[in-house]
């Protein structure tokens, strides 16, 4: 304040010159300013400025009256940090008053309605309504009949609503709890704002109102409001108001940043005026206020665009409840666990029939707010939405190109004591299988095949396909039997599969009687898991690292009803019969260490067994 403060006293005192201007006119402006301006404590000290100032200005000697009052108002504007405070040179001012409202005949009236608001029906039912001037609570009462007759009774059966508020620029205090009630319900009453009034030092709380002329909108029904940068005063209340109660969606520009009352006060005896906000609005929901600041919009477009941009999100909206239903249903048929997909599906239904779903505004929102619900109603983040993309290569990738992929997807190496080390990320999905097996086999598993023990690192393996779970394990298992490797329940099916390993495999196998060891760490996931399960589980392995990620089964895709989105939903489980299952828990290793310290465990392990032997 102290540096505003220096800004407003340089503009009093200057070295003694003769004036053009009454030396009184700063210290009247001043007085205008500490009576009226709707922010007292920003004024905190100015009154001992201007006693201190000296009345010989040189800033009165501006012989251009227009020109001072520029140069006054970027003094009050620095001193007061507020944009919306002007000084104005017009000696041929006359404020205005608000003109008697005639009695003229009902369709003299019923035309000004009809020339000032603009309502529409669109397609799909919507209405749109454009306002350019906010009826305060007299115009209200006198015109109230008409404008139930000519634009209310065309809007209420309507299913969703659009108010476009990008060119209203004027308006009145005592309309926003008229606006606003009609979009909320009777009961219970909402406080709406509350308006501090500088003049009187009182404040008025703005609540909803129980009674209204005609039926209100309700709260069930879409509304989105419009705005832009010339949505100015009264409209970015309403706006304001309403975006807190979550009863609309702003689609637009920013808004002006005006303030609810602006007053334009004489200065003293002479022609100039202070324009300046004499009221300030704090919102009851925010604690803070729009002005100055602007109304920031939900969906930020340019206002040309936010008409076309709302419609889409009303049409949205309206297919939401049938994505969110045919979300629910299909986890409840096809999620892995059955009591968990139906206890979830109730719940996801619940939540959309409770609003939770009626303030989405774009197709990425709906997703991320369906995956986000069906993570936490279930625990299982597997559970979620889905680009659908598939992760194998094209049928017509050259063998070149299998070569190159298997390359820079498998690594090998061959410690001292003759210790194979095996990792790979990903269990991989192929349509040409023989192919790729065959290259794999020459490229990776030959040169670990022969070695005396073998750790395979899957510390970084996300999971992929289980498809090549059975026949991976077969090569630690020799060929004289069949084994079940695990049984998986099916949900969708309702049946159980043994996994069984395979008689015939690419290549040679590594069998049963070498040392085997498995690095985990938490990253560790789904069909990585299911093998470390498996080989655990056998006693086939010794598991080092961290406990592995507990995540599931590779989900399967599923298109929700018609639309574009698609769901990811494990539909098979590790029989819990069969041991413990590992989904949704992970599974613990033998030896637990950190991620990053386990491959020279292994190591130290074998060479200590390798050692012991010699």
């Amino acid at each position: 304040m102290a540096q505003a403060l220096v800004v407003l006293v340089s503009l009093l005192a200057f070295s003694n010159v003769l004036y053009a201007f009454s030396p009184t006119l700063i210290r009247d402006m001043a007085k205008v300013l500490m009576d009226n301006y709707c922010s007292p404590e920003k004024l905190a000290g100015m009154e001992e400025a201007i006693d201190a100032a000296s009345n010989n200005t040189e800033i009165l000697a501006i012989e251009d009256p227009t020109m001072l009052a520029t140069v006054l108002t970027d003094g009050v504007k620095s001193t007061l940090r507020d944009p919306r405070v002007k000084v104005t040179y017009e000696p041929d001012y006359v404020p205005e008053v608000p003109p008697a409202i005639p009695d003229i005949p009902p369709e003299q009236l019923a035309a000004v309605v009809k020339g000032t608001i603009n309502v529409e029906v669109l397609e799909d039912n919507i209405a749109y309504l454009k306002i350019q001037h906010i009826i305060g609570e007299e115009m209200a009462q006198k015109i109230g009949p008409l404008l139930l007759e000519h634009v209310w009774s065309k809007v209420l059966l309507t299913s969703a609503m659009i108010l476009d508020l990008r060119h209203a620029v004027t308006g009145e205090m005592s309309g926003i709890p008229y606006i606003v009630s009609y979009y909320t319900d009777a009961e219970p009453l909402i406080h709406i704002d509350s308006i501090y009034d500088r003049p009187s030092d009182s404040t008025t709380e703005l609540w909803s109102m129980p009674t209204l002329l005609g039926t209100r909108y309700g709260t069930s029904k879409p509304l989105i409001i419009l705005t832009s940068k010339n949505t100015i005063g009264v409209a970015e209340d309403v706006a304001y108001s309403l975006k807190n109660l979550k009863r609309a969606t702003i689609v637009g520009e920013k808004t002006a940043g005006g303030s609810v009352k602006i007053d334009k006060i004489k200065v003293g005896d002479a022609d100039f005026y202070v324009s300046l906000p004499v009221a300030k609005s704090t919102n009851p929901i925010t604690g803070k206020s729009w002005e100055v600041k602007g109304v920031t919009p939900d969906v930020g477009v340019n206002a040309e665009d936010a008409k076309d941009v709302a419609i889409a999100i009303i049409k949205l909206r309206a297919e939401i409840p049938t994505i969110v239903k045919a979300a629910a249903s299909l986890v409840a048929e096809n999620y892995a666990f059955e009591s968990i997909g139906v206890d979830v599906a109730e719940k996801l239904e619940a939540l959309a029939n409770s609003g939770e779903y009626s303030m989405i505004s774009s197709k990425k929102q709906l997703k991320e707010k369906l995956s986000a619900d069906l993570a936490k109603l279930s625990g299982d983040n597997c559970l979620k939405i889905t680009d659908n993309s598939p992760t194998m290569l094209p049928s017509d990738a050259s063998p070149e190109m299998l070569i190159e992929l298997i390359k820079v997807s498998f690594q090998t190496d061959v410690f001292e004591n003759n210790i194979g080390y095996l990792r790979f990320d990903m269990f991989g999905e192929f349509n040409q299988i023989a192919v790729v097996a065959q290259i794999i086999v020459e490229q990776v598993w030959n040169k670990v095949v022969d070695t005396d023990a073998l750790i395979i690192d899957l510390r970084n393996n996300a999971g992929g396909s289980i498809s090549p779970i059975a026949g991976f394990c077969s090569y630690f298992f020799d060929a004289d039997r069949e084994i079940v490797l695990d049984k998986l329940y099916d949900r969708p099916s309702g049946t159980t599969k043994d996994l069984v390993t395979l008689q015939e495999l690419t290549g040679r196998r590594y069998g049963s009687k070498k040392s085997l060891l498995i690095l985990t760490s938490t990253a560790t996931a789904g069909a990585a898991e299911e093998f470390v399960y498996i080989m655990k589980n056998l006693g086939r392995a010794m598991i080092l690292g961290e406990p592995t990620s507990g995540s599931c089964q590779p989900p399967k895709p599923f298109q929700v009803s018609d639309s574009d989105i698609f769901l990811a939903i494990p539909t098979t489980h590790s029989d819990a019969a069969q041991g413990l299952a590992w989904e949704g828990t992970g599974i613990a290793p033998h030896i637990p260490v950190p991620a990053d310290t386990a491959l020279d465990t292994a190591k130290g392990i074998l060479n200590k067994h390798f050692s012991g032997q010699k």
